[in-house]
């Protein structure tokens, strides 16, 4: 049996396995949302904070496709769901997503519909500055604890709407995110950002893939980002990064391949006290799990690791198309199908939030 063969058996089966997922309608929502830090952090200085919702509809909802690119030849599929449709009956779950450095919430949507479909409410975010829709700013790569703030705003934003309000509980709240939204998850549940603990580290680490410029913004190298860490306003915002950004409420937090492990003050995550449950590959080459997520496993008292074989770090983007395959970088370096990563991802995640929500 060649690999493919068997990754497609694999595939086949976790598709299987978790089949009732599929039953439920999912619906997706865009609501607005207002928070200071975004006008320090967006390129046009606006304090709006794009939230998109994902839910269970109502089975007689129509779902269409959710892509990410041109329309006519999208560059990645991520998922499907129903615009503003109606809600199904009663209060559901509540689970905040963050994206990436330089992703979107629809990039991560394959993971919220999924979430969406098992009855949960997903509620994502752009973050300002630091999202694929908009210009990166340094402000939003260097000012990561906002991150924090942004999934505080939109939740609070959501309990006030009325349409998506009364569906929500929110003593059954989670969050999830992916490479630097497992950074932003982990401070939402207590961590503690602290940018001085990461500079120290890339000094003694300078190869470390942790401290290069990312490709969303290759210009953020670290000489740029210490240089902007003197001028003002930044200057002054650092001295906030250790804050207690956490959000009350907090139950579980699902990390996918979790990035700037090393900005967070140790002894926080050491003092965590809800459970973590960490997934990554061991082929990662831009959040290393020995600086990230294997050292995050370490350090959380209550958390679990699973360690992909083979898989990479953007094999938790959506997923790629054939004109992405052809485009896009990180599409071409793939050596397990993504849906069989998205697979156990999703099941993972699934049976965690299950337990813990």
């Amino acid at each position: 049996m060649t690999a493919r063969s068997f990754f497609l058996i694999l595939t086949g089966a976790l598709l299987c396995a978790s089949a009732t997922v599929r039953a439920a309608t999912v619906g997706e929502m865009h609501r607005i949302a207002h928070t200071p830090s975004a006008a320090i952090r967006d390129a046009k200085h606006s304090d709006a904070l794009r939230v998109t919702v994902w839910y269970p509809a109502m089975a007689n909802a129509v779902e269409m496709p959710l892509t990410v690119g041109s329309p006519s030849q999208p560059l990645f599929d991520a998922g499907t769901a129903a615009t503003d449709a109606p809600f199904a009956p009663g209060r559901h779950s509540v689970i905040l997503l963050s994206h990436g450095f330089g992703g979107s919430a629809r990039m991560v949507a394959w993971l919220g519909t999924a979430l969406a479909r098992t009855g949960d409410m997903v509620i994502a975010v752009d973050h300002p500055g630091n999202n694929g829709r908009d210009p990166m700013t340094m402000a939003g790569g260097v000012l990561v604890w906002d991150r924090a703030v942004d999934l505080r705003a939109a939740l609070m934003a959501m309990q006030s709407d009325p349409v998506i309000g009364q569906h929500m509980d929110v003593h059954r709240l989670g969050v999830a995110g992916f490479s630097m939204g497992g950074f932003t998850a982990l401070l939402t549940a207590g961590g503690r950002a602290d940018i001085q603990h990461f500079l120290q580290f890339c000094h003694t680490h300078p190869t470390d893939n942790t401290c290069a410029p990312q490709a969303e913004a290759p210009d953020q190298t670290m000489a740029t980002r210490e240089h902007a860490l003197t001028l003002e306003p930044m200057a002054s915002l650092v001295k906030r990064d250790s804050d207690d950004y956490a959000i009350p409420g907090i139950k579980a937090v699902f990390v996918m391949a979790p990035g700037g492990i090393e900005a967070i003050d140790p002894a926080t995550l050491r003092n965590m006290k809800v459970p973590v449950s960490i997934l990554l590959g061991d082929v990662d080459p831009v959040a290393p799990p020995v600086s990230n997520g294997n050292l995050a496993a370490t350090l959380i008292p209550h958390a679990t690791l699973k360690t992909l074989h083979d898989v990479g770090h953007y094999d938790f983007l959506a997923n790629c198309t054939d004109t992405g395959r052809q485009q896009v970088p990180s599409c071409t370096h793939l050596r397990v199908p993504q849906q069989t990563t998205h697979a156990m991802a999703i099941m993972q995640a699934e049976a965690f939030f299950a337990k813990n929500l």
